[in-house]
């Protein structure tokens, strides 16, 4: 027998679910960092995405479904997207530290859900981004500067977030299961020729395989899992607040796992787009919004 309370055990219990969520694909993302000096980010993103789509084909079983020529193309669309949100935003972990890649990549879908309402208030949120990208986006005089190239692959990958989004919309009436896991299968085949023109033979060490295996375990069969149960028990707009602080957990992940300091107006600046975050939570109710529940990294 139900009582009053359970449907706040329940939202306590989708609003941890979603702390792990978010936590376990900032330790595996630092995890994945500290490969690149044995594979490089094109083995690790292929690492990742590769057993990604092996671990998702085996639950969802995606050949029991039947798929039509448009639908295929959704599909197709949907993962090019993300091969292209992962391996940028990879590549950009080469040379800048991990929240600051998670905010400037967080300003893609961010901005997409501010032209998508088109609100008075979004000047603000407008506003409270680009003060903080100014704070990131390197200084010639600044001893503290980040590498442009870092920042440019991170931008990079914060668009193609925001087409993940356009095409993942296209996807709705097909099974989540079969969308996703093909649609990874794909971004894994994308990314494959890159992984094996820069590592080489080295993908095929039995002992960096594990830690890749881990890598996928920890970056996305973990956060989907616990995401399912977020999605089932948190209000859209909650779960976009909370997906806000994604940055910050990076951050502190970066600090504490890869001991990646940030300065102050780094840390100032990531707090500018999460307020700006948080704040178009609140005052959108874009579909396009809800969509950001989901980060495909």
């Amino acid at each position: 027998m139900s009582t009053p309370s359970s449907p706040d055990h329940a939202q306590t219990l989708g609003i941890i679910a979603l702390i792990g969520s978010m936590a376990s694909l900032c330790i595996g993302t630092s995890f994945a960092k500290s490969l690149f000096s044995e594979v490089g980010a094109q083995g690790t993103t292929t690492y990742r995405l590769v057993f990604s789509a092996l671990l998702l084909c085996c639950i969802w079983r995606p050949w029991r479904f039947k798929l039509n020529r448009k639908d295929a193309l959704s599909i197709i669309l949907y993962g090019l997207s993300l091969a292209s949100i992962n391996f940028l935003f990879y590549m950009s972990l080469r040379t800048i530290p991990l929240g600051i890649a998670v905010a400037i990549e967080f300003i893609g879908p961010l901005a997409l859900a501010i032209f998508s309402s088109r609100k008075k208030i979004d000047f603000l949120w407008i506003t409270m981004v680009a003060s903080g990208l100014y704070m990131l986006i390197p200084q010639q005089n600044s001893m503290a500067a980040l590498d442009p190239v870092g920042v440019t692959y991170a931008a990079t990958a914060g668009a193609g977030w925001a087409l993940y989004i356009i095409f993942g919309q296209r996807t709705r009436n097909i099974h989540p299961g079969q969308a996703s896991s093909l649609g990874i299968t794909v971004s894994a085949l994308v990314v494959l020729p890159f992984g094996i023109e820069h590592a080489g033979t080295a993908l095929l060490n039995p002992s960096l395989m594990l830690f890749g295996l881990g890598v996928a375990i920890m970056s996305s069969a973990i956060p989907y899992s616990l995401e399912m149960i977020s999605l089932r028990t948190l209000p859209r707009k909650t779960m976009s607040i909370l997906l806000s602080l994604e940055p910050a957990m990076g951050a502190i992940a970066g600090v504490i796992l890869l001991h990646e300091f940030l300065t102050l107006p780094q840390w100032l600046a990531i707090a500018f787009i999460i307020s700006a975050s948080i704040g178009c939570a609140i005052t959108s109710r874009s579909p396009i919004r809800d969509e950001m529940e989901t980060n495909p990294t």
